[in-house]
């Protein structure tokens, strides 16, 4: 018996299960999906077509379920959830994947437009936890909706097709950089200062805001758009380009996203190879964990609380009782991310407690901040029941924190599911570059991640 604890190779343990074409097959179907699901819109779409060709209804169009119904639900466009009615009565609890799709970016403000010196700019207000100085100089994409002014909804997507324009924040050149470089990072570029460049040619009918105006004339060409439209959208600003391989042999993904799109992708795929579960398998993927999970998006809201009590009501006679056992009896791998140890800023990490690129999916007891500020902190029972599971089904997995203790730390939505008094464990792959614009991730990790979230579902 080997007594002590070691990390697994996930690569290796691969090789040996001959599992290599696999592992690409998957990666190239999460590239995909990360390509065209560049928001959390975007995502929906992709996820609830994904579901519809595996055999999933609507919740609007069901009455009753029955064990092995397969069903989704979708909230305000940027949350689905999928379930598989169990043989065991809801109220037994579900065997759920909490993830979201939400991923750091640049929104515009509602008045965003304006022009200075003959150039064209939107204002943004970054959305999560950036470094700012990395948005700018870099090919940015333009995703959202628009809701006119008379009621209509029109979908922007430009920068990402081929004959595409894109767009860029810029920064200034280094001879003139002296104050700057002087600076702080958090304070060489200011919030106020990611001014998205979208145009130059002016409109020599105008008087002034010439190029403003321009600009203005092309958006109702195209959209039927008028400047007041932009109070009711919803346009996001995003990495342009797609997902791409990484390294000589190819063993990771760089692209933007990552963050949580790769945990979700992975839910979402273990739950679509599942079949009559013995206990209702649910993968959620929620909106606005960047900013805290608040909203009528975030985990915070009532959505998935008020779906399960649906289908409660719809497999016995309803009662808040047994929405409340249902909680209660659940089981949960909190799907998000960990910071994955780089060797080049190991002085933050703490090695033997840290995530390892390549050696499989991460499990967190806890996650939060300093003193275990923010968050659930799983028992020692349901750690040992994941573990078990992963190991019965030889699934390559490590244990890690983010990063040493007073280094600073992070959250997911895993407490918010604890307060229903599930239980809850944290469950993700390492990410290098974490919130940057371009994130890496190992192949073998997700690959692994995958299969362990499709144990846990048929457990």
């Amino acid at each position: 018996m080997n007594l002590k604890y070691e990390l697994r190779n996930g690569w290796k343990v691969i090789n040996e299960m001959n599992n290599i074409d696999a592992v690409m097959k998957y990666s190239d179907e999460y590239m995909d999906f990360l390509n065209k699901g560049k928001t959390e819109r975007k995502c929906v779409k992709e996820i609830e077509k994904m579901a519809i060709e595996k055999g999933f209804k609507s919740i609007l169009d069901i009455e009753k379920v029955s064990p092995g119904d397969k069903i989704y639900a979708i909230n305000k466009d940027k949350n689905i959830a999928l379930f598989i009615i169990g043989k065991q009565d809801i109220e037994k609890g579900l065997r759920i994947i909490g993830s979201h799709i939400d991923s750091p970016r640049l929104d515009l403000k509602p008045n965003p437009l304006y022009e200075d010196d003959n150039m064209g700019y939107f204002k943004t207000h970054y959305y999560g936890g950036i470094k700012k100085y990395q948005w700018v100089t870099i090919p940015l994409a333009m995703y959202g909706v628009v809701i006119l002014r008379d009621g209509s909804k029109v979908e922007i997507n430009i920068g990402d097709e081929e004959n595409d324009p894109v767009f860029c924040v810029t920064d200034l050149l280094p001879h003139l950089a002296a104050k700057q470089r002087q600076k702080t990072l958090e304070k060489g570029i200011e919030g106020e200062d990611l001014n998205l460049l979208i145009g130059s040619i002016p409109d020599e009918d105008q008087e002034k805001d010439k190029v403003k105006m321009n600009i203005l004339n092309l958006l109702n060409s195209k959209y039927n758009l008028v400047e007041e439209d932009f109070i009711s959208a919803e346009i996001e600003i995003v990495p342009a380009g797609k997902a791409k391989n990484l390294g000589f042999d190819s063993s990771m993904i760089l692209s933007y996203g990552h963050d949580d799109r790769v945990c979700s992708f992975a839910g979402v795929k273990a739950i679509l190879e599942t079949e009559n579960p013995e206990y209702t398998a649910s993968i959620l993927c929620a909106d606005k964990e960047e900013t805290g999970s608040n909203g009528n998006t975030g985990m915070h809201s009532r959505f998935y609380e008020n779906t399960v009590a649906e289908l409660i009501n719809m497999q016995t006679d309803y009662s808040d009782l047994k929405i409340r056992r249902a909680f209660s009896n659940s089981k949960v791998l909190s799907a998000d991310v960990n910071a994955g140890y780089d060797p080049n800023y190991s002085s933050v990490y703490e090695k033997n407690n840290s995530c390892h690129i390549g050696y499989g999916v991460c499990i967190s007891k806890y996650t939060g901040a300093r003193g275990k500020s923010g968050t659930s902190d799983a028992n020692a029972e349901f750690v040992g029941e994941i573990r078990s599971i992963f190991n019965e089904a030889n699934v390559v997995w490590q244990s890690g924190e983010l990063g040493k203790v007073d280094e600073g730390g992070g959250g997911t939505i895993a407490y918010i599911l604890a307060n229903y008094d599930a239980q809850v464990l944290d469950c993700g792959v390492g990410v290098l570059s974490m919130h940057a614009p371009y994130e890496i991730i190992s192949k073998a990790d997700i690959f692994e991640m995958y299969r362990g979230y499709k144990a846990f579902l048929n457990k």
